[in-house]
């Protein structure tokens, strides 16, 4: 006859042993999985601890850029304050002057005293002409200068001015002389050369 007993007794060892084998089998897996999981959290602090790096990097170099911007900025304030206290930003400003400068003389007419002469100057041109200065020379080359030909005339496109100079005693303050002293003589020619305001130049010959 078949003991119940022994039965019960081995299918208790089986089952002992069975469990026994799935709780090490479990155990294994949970120590694995341990082991695989570990790994990947310590390269996700490594790449979150390089972020933070980069980030922190990142804030340093806009500061750096932000302190560049401003003393730029600085220099730039600097440099017109100091233009503009100069005079030079107005110079730099200065509205370009259009039109074109171009005279032509008709005719001239000499005083009896031999020191002045009239010109009659037609302005051909699109600008208006006004006179700054200027030379009157013999064929000797000695040369009269007025430096400052604030009573000369403005003319208009188109229209005729009439410049009176002088030479000698008729020049007038500002006057220099280089070479000898003279005065108008019949016959003679002399060169005439007006500066403009614009520092335009333009010679004329008359005859006396």
């Amino acid at each position: 006859m078949i003991d119940p007993s022994r039965n019960l007794h081995d299918q208790a060892r089986v089952t002992s042993s069975q469990s026994s084998g799935s709780s090490n089998k479990v155990s294994a897996w949970t120590n694995l999985g341990k082991m695989v999981a570990g790994k990947p959290t310590d390269e996700k602090k490594q790449g979150v601890k390089k972020l933070r790096k980069i980030v922190k990097d990142k804030k340093g170099i806009n500061t750096i850029l932000a302190a560049l911007l401003m003393v730029v900025i600085v220099v730039v304030a600097s440099v017109m304050v100091y233009a503009w206290s100069t005079g030079l930003l107005g110079s730099l400003m200065v509205t370009p002057q259009t039109g074109k400068e171009a005279l032509n003389i008709e005719s001239s007419t000499f005083n009896s005293n031999n020191m002045n002469v009239s010109l009659f100057i037609r302005n051909t041109g699109t600008a208006t002409v006004s006179f700054t200065t200027y030379y009157v020379k013999d064929a000797a080359g000695n040369t009269y200068t007025q430096g400052a030909y604030t009573f000369g005339p403005t003319i208009q496109p188109n229209a005729v001015g009439t410049a009176n100079i002088g030479i000698n005693t008729q020049c007038g303050g500002s006057c220099t002389n280089s070479g000898s002293t003279y005065t108008f003589v019949s016959g003679n020619s002399y060169t005439v050369t007006f500066v403009t305001s614009r520092n335009g130049q333009f010679v004329f010959t008359v005859v006396r």
